[in-house]
């Protein structure tokens, strides 16, 4: 099986965006996403804080299952953590895709390919710290992101902005900028995303979705792109 992991915390490209970028890297090299995994945070987390994380890299099958994401920095942006993840995934013959760079790491991968991957990692957090501003295609954190699994559930209910906005206390204009910006109804639309029910989803903004792709609607919005273009 194919997943197309995405993960949204503040200051990463939004969610659009990297499942844009994969589904265009995934029709260029004849790959089939078969589900899509999505894990949300508030705040940047270590890997052994994220134990939903790990418990998918241990249900991955060996020698079956593939991984495509947009670029490396999603699996995490600590290269020592990175390293552990990739070696996690080498050691079970977990095939891994980044689509930013084109790169295929598996067990036969030459090192002179990954090490300069984790180089520009390191490169790119340097760079970064201290930086004013945010990088760009990035978006800053927002009150909003604690309610973005619930936001993304009631929208998926069929909900409008404003009986969402009127559920969660909050203004309508404030919200309905806040899922624009983020992409949240493209990303919505363009998925087939299983979740629970909105009522029974916490504040703690922290989850991880696996979400099962409607190849058909998949391939009828990337024509519709493809059209636009």
């Amino acid at each position: 099986m194919t997943y197309a992991y995405l993960r949204q915390i503040p200051g990463f490209e939004n969610l659009s965006r990297q499942q844009r970028n994969i589904l265009s890297f995934a029709l260029t090299r004849g790959i089939q996403i078969d589900k899509e995994v999505i894990e949300y945070n508030t705040k940047q987390r270590s890997i052994e804080e994220r134990e939903e994380f790990e418990s998918f890299l241990h249900s991955l099958k060996e020698n079956e299952d593939r991984i495509v994401v947009d670029h490396l920095a999603i699996l995490s942006d600590n290269a020592e953590e990175l390293i552990k993840i990739i070696n996690c995934m080498l050691s079970r013959g977990i095939k891994l895709f980044v689509a930013e760079t084109g790169v295929t790491i598996e067990r036969d991968t030459p090192l002179e390919k990954v090490f300069p991957l984790l180089n520009d990692l390191r490169e790119a957090k340097r760079a970064n710290t201290g930086r004013v501003g945010r990088p760009k295609g990035s978006r800053s954190s927002s009150k909003f992101d604690i309610y973005q699994t619930r936001i993304i559930a009631m929208l998926k209910e069929g909900m409008s902005v404003s009986a969402i906005a009127r559920e969660l206390g909050v203004s309508r204009s404030s919200l309905k900028d806040y899922i624009e910006s983020r992409g949240i109804r493209e990303l919505v639309e363009s998925s087939w995303v299983q979740i629970a029910d909105a009522q029974h989803i916490g504040e703690s903004g922290d989850a991880m979705l696996i979400c099962p792709f409607d190849r058909q609607d998949t391939v009828e919005t990337e024509h519709k792109n493809e059209r636009k273009v």
